[in-house]
């Protein structure tokens, strides 16, 4: 927070064109009153509520009162995770409260009602019942009839849930809490069909969501599966950027679908669940995981709620890992962008979005690190890569390679070659910042290195 505090009266250089002061300090103040909300959060539920209900005994507490009003079976497990559930949830209200209606509030940005806010909270309610009771009943039924691997079997309904509800979200979810109406016909959309055809992207349809009745915020995404792909824009995006801007900004997030983003982090997802399973598998057997809980006999219903309430204390540590591969990601799609739009007006529309959105130009570079998924604004100076080979001629070849693609681009990386491995940097000196050329030689390189 001081970091950010620090250069709250100074736009950076690459940005004074595009970003004013006053929106450079509304950035920084907004950021600092997300932080502090966050930091107050994360030290009352994540540090006192957690104590409490592990090692304090509280989900002991929420299971014998399940015990007691409902007798032993499904019902009493069902009981207490949904009565831990509850529990976090209600302690974390305050934090929503506050941060919707004065956070967002004093910076411009909230348009939720306080009804909307309840009503909300409602449907959330409701789905969360509607939509996790089944899946928990089928696990508590594998624990009894699969037998030691009944994990295993839990992580394979719990992928075909997941994918389930990947189809089933964008048709029928989604439209509970916003409507998503066609998008228009007219130049706009002409241009939007172009794109997904040059990018080979199969769609179901482009939608415009509602988006102003809760926030300022713009944002454009693709959910679905399949051929039931959707491509929604916030409404707020419309009104702001143009034709070209939205293009490029759509060009972005295909880019993850084009690079094969998505099936990956699906991938590591499901991999990383498995070995979570697998854990809680072993735990479950452990006499000292329930004496930790405060319980005196094994109980999957505890058993679950509590192995959730420690798992994100075990892999914080892979934080800065994960948002290290998010951020490359994000720079794969933003050469991707520059490929099949124009880069100029990929970095119009990300400067608009930085200062509408009021993201900050000048994050703690540490906090950045563990945490941000999208690079920071400056990170950007420089597109980077560093490719590695077998040995020494596969190596030189590549350069050579890549000499002559930038070449033809009238362009000239920055290069540094070892025997196995060679980091080609693009930036562009004459206008101290990224050209669209920088974009295109990155994206050109990849896809010969793919080769």
């Amino acid at each position: 927070m001081r970091h950010v505090a620090r250069h709250r009266d100074v736009v950076p250089d690459d940005f004074a064109a595009y970003i004013p002061i006053e929106a450079h300090r509304k950035a920084a103040d907004y950021t600092l009153d997300k932080q502090r909300a966050g930091l107050i959060e994360t030290l009352a539920v994540d540090g006192v509520l957690l104590m409490a209900l592990t090692l304090g005994g509280g989900v002991a507490a929420i299971d014998h009162l399940s015990q007691r009003w409902l007798g032993e079976g499904y019902a009493r497990d069902l009981a207490t995770v949904f009565g831990v559930l509850l529990v976090t949830a209600l302690a974390a209200l305050p934090f929503d409260v506050w941060r919707t209606f004065v956070i967002e509030a004093r910076h411009g940005f909230n348009r939720t009602s306080a009804r909307l806010f309840a009503i909300d909270i409602a449907k959330g309610a409701v789905l969360s019942l509607a939509l996790g009771a089944p899946l928990l009943l089928a696990i508590f039924w594998l624990v009894e009839a699969a037998g030691p691997l009944w994990w295993f079997y839990t992580w394979i309904a719990w992928i075909a849930f997941t994918l389930v509800m990947v189809m089933v979200f964008p048709r029928w979810i989604a439209p509970l809490f916003n409507r998503f109406t066609p998008l228009e016909q007219g130049s706009l959309r002409q241009r939007i069909e172009a794109l997904i055809e040059r990018c080979g992207f199969h769609a179901e349809g482009l939608f415009v969501m509602d988006g102003s009745r809760r926030s300022s915020h713009g944002n454009a995404y693709f959910t679905g599966f399949g051929r039931g792909k959707r491509i929604v824009f916030f409404d707020t995006l419309i009104e702001r950027l143009t034709p070209e801007e939205i293009e490029a900004v759509l060009a972005h997030e295909l880019g993850h679908f084009a690079r094969g983003h998505i099936p990956r982090l699906l991938t590591v997802r499901f991999a990383l669940a498995l070995l979570m399973l697998a854990i809680l598998g072993w735990l479950y057997r452990e006499p000292a995981f329930y004496q930790m809980l405060g319980l005196g006999e094994p109980h999957i219903g505890a058993a679950l709620a509590g192995f959730a309430l420690i798992l994100p204390v075990f892999t914080f540590p892979f934080q800065p890992l994960a948002s290290l591969i998010a951020r490359k990601q994000e720079f794969e799609a933003d050469a991707y962008a520059a490929q099949h739009a124009h880069a100029r007006d990929l970095v119009s529309a990300l400067a608009k979005l930085y200062r509408d959105n009021a993201s900050t130009l000048t994050p703690d570079p540490l906090h950045s690190l563990v945490y941000d998924s999208h690079p920071p604004a400056l990170e950007g100076k420089a597109i980077s890569r560093t490719y590695t080979f077998k040995n020494y001629y596969e190596t030189m070849a590549f350069v050579n390679a890549a000499a002559w693609v930038s070449h033809r681009e009238d362009h000239h990386p920055d290069m540094l070659v070892g025997y196995n491995q060679c980091k080609v940097s693009y930036w562009t000196h004459a206008i101290g910042g990224l050209s669209e050329n920088d974009f295109i030689c990155a994206a050109k390189l990849d896809a010969l290195f793919e080769i």
